[in-house]
């Protein structure tokens, strides 16, 4: 069964005009539900987690001042988002629920995050969107749970994980893989374990060609026992903040082949949503849609 993490606080309210589509995390779920894609009983509600989870991956001083809203205003401008303490506690909701989602893949496969993939979020600070990283958080918790020891982190945003490449720079149980725009925020880019910048206008067949010489390479090497999958969808042509070129079509098959080869292989690999800034949400949503369709089909 596909297990999906989402609670109402996902959809936190914004200034009006402000550019983050929040709404995406209200509409994808009916969506899913709408189309048949999805039932009520796909659905879990995660909470706030144990703190030692989130300061397993994140600076204990950084997170208590997030939590005490005490980040510097400068620091606090970066993150892009009006901090307060709801906003603080949907950030931990989201971390919680790709924690639980880590577990439900174990069991299926396959689980997913209708938010997450905050990959700017650095052990320290938060940025563009993101304070705590809960894909690192969850790779985080499988070690400290013995639930996997060898991790990939295969983050296909179209924005450099640069967060998550700080956050393992030392640590080579966890392998990070980001493949993004080269001329895509962040301009000051981290290391990761493989970085692969691709420039502007990069179409579907160039993109999906990359792509797979890459990822059943980078399986082969490391062997990952858990894979965490950032699939945002900024990647298409439509999008505001991008400047790739995928189709939604090609947005789907880079979906696809990542599922298809995770579920070859037999290694658990948990989904989380990232970035999607296309004019029209209808666009957002088909595109973040057929993520869950193929997992639906893939692995059920």
């Amino acid at each position: 069964m596909l297990k999906i993490a989402y609670h109402p606080i996902y959809n936190h309210p914004l200034p009006e005009g402000h550019r983050f589509p929040m709404i995406k995390y209200e509409l994808l779920p009916k969506q899913l539900l709408y189309e048949g894609t999805c039932t009520d009983e796909n659905f879990f509600a995660p909470e706030i987690p144990n703190d030692k989870y989130i300061v397993a991956a994140h600076d204990a001083e950084y997170f208590y001042d997030l939590l005490n809203l005490k980040i510097p205003h400068k620091e606090a401008r970066k993150i892009g988002f009006p901090l307060d303490e709801n906003l603080v506690e949907r950030e931990r909701i989201i971390a919680d629920g790709t924690m639980k989602a880590c577990e439900y893949a174990l069991q299926y496969g396959v689980a997913m995050n209708i938010a997450g993939g905050t990959h700017h979020a650095y052990s320290n600070r938060g940025e563009a969107f993101c304070m705590l990283n809960d894909q690192a958080i969850g790779a985080r918790y499988l070690q400290s749970k013995n639930l996997a020891n060898r991790i990939l982190i295969v983050d296909l945003d179209v924005h450099q994980g640069n967060g998550t490449a700080e956050i393992f720079q030392n640590d080579a149980s966890v392998f990070t893989f980001s493949m993004h725009g080269s001329g895509n925020y962040p301009f000051k880019k981290e290391v990761s374990d493989l970085d692969i910048s691709l420039e502007k206008g990069t179409n579907d067949e160039e993109y999906l060609s990359i792509l797979k010489d890459t990822l059943p390479g980078l399986i082969e090497k490391h062997r990952p026992d858990f894979i965490f999958y950032l699939c945002g969808v900024d990647v298409l042509e439509t999008d505001k903040l991008g400047t790739l070129a995928l189709s939604l079509n090609g947005c789907k098959q880079r979906d696809e082949f990542v599922l298809k080869t995770c579920k070859e292989h037999g290694i658990p690999v948990q989904c989380s949503m990232g970035g999607g800034y296309s004019m029209e949400i209808k666009t957002i949503i088909e595109a973040h849609a057929n993520t869950f369709r193929l997992a639906t089909v893939i692995f059920t």
